[in-house]
């Protein structure tokens, strides 16, 4: 798949080269770019596809979308631009956004319950 904004490495389990090329969902990674075309600004990806090792030692939880490579964390720096990223992504379609005071999560696993919006 070819991305605009993205390159896979980005979303690499730092335990496992490559991770994100073979590792992340497609349709997310494509949502995920014309989150990033609406949005006109850059989106820093600090978690993308997770090994089960590497989930656990950051602490996510079991049946993360991550390991699904169906998730990404996106380090934001104030609220403007966290306002901007969020938007874009509902924009985009995505219906499943956590909100932190220094990330966003957003994910489009079909297993989970839609149209949620939940704080860390």
């Amino acid at each position: 798949m070819q991305m605009n904004f993205f390159k896979y490495e980005e979303f690499d389990s730092p335990d496992l080269p490559n991770s994100g090329r073979t590792n992340m969902d497609a349709d997310f990674l494509r949502m995920l770019d014309d989150a990033r075309k609406i949005a006109d600004i850059p989106f820093k990806i600090s978690s993308g596809y997770r090994t089960e090792e590497h989930n656990q030692k950051v602490g996510g939880v079991k049946g993360s979308s991550h390991l699904k490579g169906k998730a990404a964390d996106i380090t934001t720096k104030d609220s403007r631009e966290r306002w901007i990223i969020l938007s874009a992504l509902q924009k985009a379609g995505f219906n499943r956004i956590g909100l932190a005071n220094s990330f966003l999560h957003v994910d489009n696993d079909p297993d989970k319950s839609p149209n949620v919006i939940w704080t860390y």
